[in-house]
């Protein structure tokens, strides 16, 4: 599976709202979703925009559909620098909102939604998360692993030279991140050439599977990429990259961070890669970011976004280290 399918709208009056629901219908739409759920879709929407124009005086939204390891839907982020609130579970109670803070309409959009939460901190703003699924998630169609990217053009571009793909078998999970080098078209053609190289390999080990699409992708600008194979047999993760992604195993109190080759994958690298083993460890995602994010992003200010879904994690992350000047990735692998 590759993550093209992801559209962010900076949302700073009303008239950006029209705008939204019609990019979140033809996405539902893609996703399969009945009548019943694009009408639920619009509704949670609305009142998603409402909140951040009311309360935060504006901010983010990203959709992202969803067709990968589970039931196919929308998923929503909502973004905000706003004043944040001291307690949000008590702000989704129907009924009750505070001036100066995030809070009516939250009810409406939790019964609304197949999953939500939120995540948010007095002064410095908060994360909602909305999915509306074709099918609901149970214990019968549970996934063993989830991918939870952020992925954005560089603002005012229409296309997105980073991407993700991964994909998984009974033996192995498998994901890359890629950066074509620049940005726009070319780049996203890289990007693009570099996942279908990664899909067709049948190596089992990232420093084989880079080589393989390095001699795949000659005739384009090339990429920076990181590739991590989680062996689901011995509970090892193997990482290599080649340029500038990071790559770190994080949980709420630490990090460790793995240290890519220097080149592109394309153009030139190392005559010999090798892989990085290491033993996972209960709690610690995968976190890959490109250089849309800064180099010294730090999530351990915010513990309690560890206990959350993974796409708010993402979420904090983005909203605390994107740069704005590239394209912008934030993938977090949970097994």
């Amino acid at each position: 599976m590759d993550s093209a399918k992801q559209v962010g709208f900076d949302l700073k009056d009303r008239s950006f709202i029209p705008i939204v629901k019609r990019e979140a219908f033809r996405l539902g739409q893609r996703a399969g979703l009945v009548p019943k759920q694009l009408a639920e879709l619009d509704i949670v929407l609305t009142e998603i925009a409402t909140n951040l124009l009311k309360h935060a005086g504006g901010g983010e939204i990203i959709l992202r559909m969803i067709d990968d390891a589970g039931p196919s839907g929308i998923e929503i982020l909502s973004i905000d620098r706003g004043p944040g609130m001291a307690d949000p579970g008590r702000m989704v109670e129907d009924g009750v909102s505070t001036a100066g803070t995030l809070g009516h309409g939250l009810g409406a959009i939790k019964r609304l939604s197949d999953q939500f939460q939120i995540y948010s901190t007095p002064g410095w703003g908060t994360v909602l998360l909305a999915r509306i699924l074709k099918e609901p998630l149970s214990k019968t169609n549970a996934v063993r692993f989830g991918v939870y990217p952020i992925i954005l053009p560089k603002p005012g571009e229409t296309h997105c030279g980073d991407l993700c793909s991964w994909k998984a078998n009974p033996y192995f999970i498998k994901v890359m991140l890629a950066d074509g080098l620049g940005h726009g078209i070319l780049a996203q053609h890289a990007s693009e050439k570099a996942a279908e190289a990664f899909q067709k390999s049948v190596y089992n080990t990232p420093n084989q599977i880079l080589m393989d699409i390095h001699h795949q992708i000659k005739n384009t600008r090339g990429i920076v990429a990181t590739i991590g194979v989680y062996d689901l047999s011995a509970k090892t993760w193997q990482f290599c990259g080649v340029g500038n992604i990071s790559t770190r195993l994080h949980d709420a109190i630490s990090s460790k961070t793995y240290v890519p080759y220097n080149g592109i994958v394309g153009v030139n690298v190392p005559r010999q890669l090798e892989s990085q083993n290491v033993s996972a460890e209960p709690g610690r995602h995968l976190i890959m970011c490109s250089d849309g994010i800064t180099s010294r992003w730090d999530a351990s200010n915010h513990i309690g976004a560890f206990r959350c879904d993974q796409s708010i994690l993402a979420s904090v992350i983005y909203k605390d280290f994107a740069r704005y000047s590239d394209d912008t990735s934030v993938v977090i692998v949970k097994v």
